[in-house]
């Protein structure tokens, strides 16, 4: 059974992905007057974030401004909170089921880069947005169950599960599991989609499907953050 993959997600170690001014728990010296630095965090593909302090879903690709990500994961108003739970934003846009696409500006603590995290200490660089073919090799990530790849399988896909029918969707053999609904799929350093729904499990495999990168920056109006 093809399913939205919302749920309990495992939650990251506070601070990380987060770039500090400074490590001591003392404030780092500044002019007599001024104010002292705060800390500034790193928005990457791949983390977890939370919806109104307790909804759990995954940073798509940063784009300007903050970050996409599924439209199951929240509505227009709601607010989020990063990984570490310290606040990140705001859902500005979202649809669902169809499209089935959010875009979440992020508050001044947070920096939109051009990665997605591998959840094995290491980032992927995110150089642009082309469409791989049907049958490259691609890469899912998120906090559950972290770096998993595979191939592209279709494209154009129709999918109807119990909230609604999602159309031109990408195909996966993938694995997935709940809590990583807004996971971000990557092929090389070409941004493909975010995981919308899937079936099966990491245990014995599964499928997974993903709105495609191109669609979701027209919707909402936004550019893809690239690393350099």
């Amino acid at each position: 059974m093809i399913a939205v993959l919302l749920g309990a997600a495992t939650l990251m170690s506070p601070g990380a992905g987060a770039t500090t001014l400074h490590t001591s728990g003392a404030a780092a010296p500044h002019p007599s007057g001024a104010a002292a630095p705060s800390a500034v965090y790193d928005v990457r593909g791949g983390d977890q974030f939370f919806v109104n302090t307790t909804g759990r879903c995954v940073i798509g690709f940063s784009v300007t401004g903050g970050y996409v990500t599924a439209g199951a994961c929240g509505r227009a108003g709601d607010v989020t909170q990063g990984h570490n739970r310290v606040a990140q934003g705001v859902f500005r846009s979202s649809s669902w089921p169809n499209p089935g696409s959010a875009y979440v500006a992020v508050n001044s603590s947070w920096i939109p880069r051009g990665v997605v995290n591998r959840h094995d200490g290491t980032t992927a660089p995110v150089r642009g947005g082309t469409p791989a073919p049907v049958g490259s090799a691609a890469c899912r990530s998120g906090p559950v169950t972290g770096w998993h790849c595979g191939v592209i399988q279709a494209r154009n896909v129709t999918v109807t599960f119990p909230q609604g029918t999602l159309y031109g969707l990408i195909r996966t053999n993938i694995c997935a599991e709940p809590g990583e609904i807004g996971s971000p799929l990557i092929a090389g350093d070409q941004a493909q989609g975010i995981l919308i729904a899937a079936s099966g499990n990491c245990s014995s495999g599964g499928t997974s499907f993903y709105l495609p990168i191109p669609e979701i920056l027209a919707r909402h109006g936004v550019g893809l953050i690239t690393s350099r």
